[in-house]
């Protein structure tokens, strides 16, 4: 299910293909949205008669596949499968590629969602993990062992927006044997198409930017191989993560405008960045598109733009940090990131507190902001009167 559609294989441009793909008018009614088809089976005409192979709704729901074929498209990819969440997402294609005694290589700042299942699930089972730079080719290759089956990175990484070199990282995974996933959570497929770049399989977690309203919940995968589609399709249907018909018409409603969210979000992280460069109590800040960033070339070759997450350190360590988070008025002390809305928080004690004591430790005084589309002087103002 939600293999790329014939009728936008051609180069049609990303905002065509996010109104288009898998959402032709339906045939009955004519209408232009995508109805909710809020129904868990189907009727059958005689047994094993299925009318486009729906069946019932876990296995398979109209509304889901449209969001799976768009999916795919943005991403320039053959298949697209929707799970419930971003972490559903992450455990299908862990236990894809992952059985006891193999080996995964994980960025040394990932989500601290993504190390605890790997950390503290799947270590029961006999997998084994080691962390490298995502920023180090040469680090991740040393890390790799002959029963590396698969190395995972995020590029912006979470939360301190390291950059890793797509292409040259897949090559590392390809010569060993190994699979190559890139979380684009944070990137969206509006600004980076890692498939292009050679790796074999996307996720989102599509509750961010894909979604991009803070109204729902959801992961995604998405593949040109059709063996690992089918591996992905059967956990989505056997373990049962999958999105209801509304979650996938919200997500798909999203991503109509995602092109022009992103670029707003940009614009605006783009300011906030620059002001916070030049405040005094701001030691460091962390952007991508400063070219004072160390992987700023490596982010303006691979992206189209570089998104509109911040992070940055404050003078005067942890308790500084939890002051400025309290003290801001637009931005929402909250976890998540991706939304309309601009939000703040503190990942040492929220998004990545599963990483304390551990080589992923994130610093206690970083904060990291998740830019929204207000207007961008609004949010600069807040930031710095929150700075003092």
């Amino acid at each position: 299910m939600g293999e790329y559609p014939s009728n936008m294989s051609t180069p049609y441009g990303f905002a065509t293909r996010a109104i288009h793909a898998g959402q032709d008018p339906d045939p009955t009614t004519g209408a232009v949205n995508v109805p909710i088809y809020a129904t868990s089976t189907y009727a059958q005409d005689g047994v094993g008669g299925l009318r486009e192979g729906f069946e019932y709704s876990r296995t398979g729901n109209p509304t889901r596949r449209a969001l799976e074929t768009c999916l795919a498209s943005l991403e320039r990819g053959r298949y697209g499968r929707a799970f419930s969440s971003g972490m559903g997402a992450t455990d299908a294609a862990l236990r894809t590629f992952l059985k006891p005694g193999d080996h995964v290589v994980i960025p040394n700042d990932a989500y601290g969602g993504t190390f605890r299942l790997i950390d503290k699930v799947f270590s029961q089972w006999g997998v084994t993990h080691s962390p490298a730079p995502v920023t180090d080719v040469d680090a991740i290759r040393a890390a790799v062992r002959p029963e590396t089956k698969l190395i995972w990175i995020e590029t912006p990484t979470n939360p301190l927006l390291n950059i890793g070199d797509i292409a040259a990282i897949a090559s590392v995974a390809h010569e060993s044997g190994a699979k190559l996933v890139v979380d684009n959570t944070f990137a969206s497929p509006a600004l980076q198409t890692p498939l292009e770049l050679g790796a074999d399989v996307v996720l989102h977690s599509t509750t961010k930017y894909v979604g991009g309203h803070s109204d729902v919940v959801g992961g995604a995968l998405i593949t040109s191989d059709e063996e690992v589609d089918a591996a992905f399709g059967f956990l989505q249907n056997g373990a049962g993560a999958v999105p209801g018909p509304f979650d996938a018409y919200l997500t798909l409603r999203g991503i109509k405008t995602l092109e022009l969210r992103m670029e707003k979000h940009s614009d605006n992280a783009e300011l906030v960045a620059e002001a916070l460069t030049r405040h005094p109590r701001v030691k460091k800040v962390i952007y991508p598109g400063l070219e004072s960033h160390p992987g700023h070339a490596v982010a303006a070759k691979q992206m189209r733009r570089f998104g509109g997450m911040v992070s940055f350190v404050v003078d005067g360590g942890e308790e500084a940090a939890l002051e400025v988070c309290a003290r801001t008025k637009l931005f929402t002390l909250a976890e998540s990131l991706g939304g309309v809305e601009s939000l703040i928080e503190h990942p040492g004690r929220m998004t990545h507190a599963s990483t304390a004591g551990s080589m992923l430790e994130v610093p206690a005084d970083l904060i990291r902001v998740s830019v929204g589309i207000e207007s961008g002087d609004d949010l600069v103002a807040d930031l710095l009167a929150a700075l003092g």
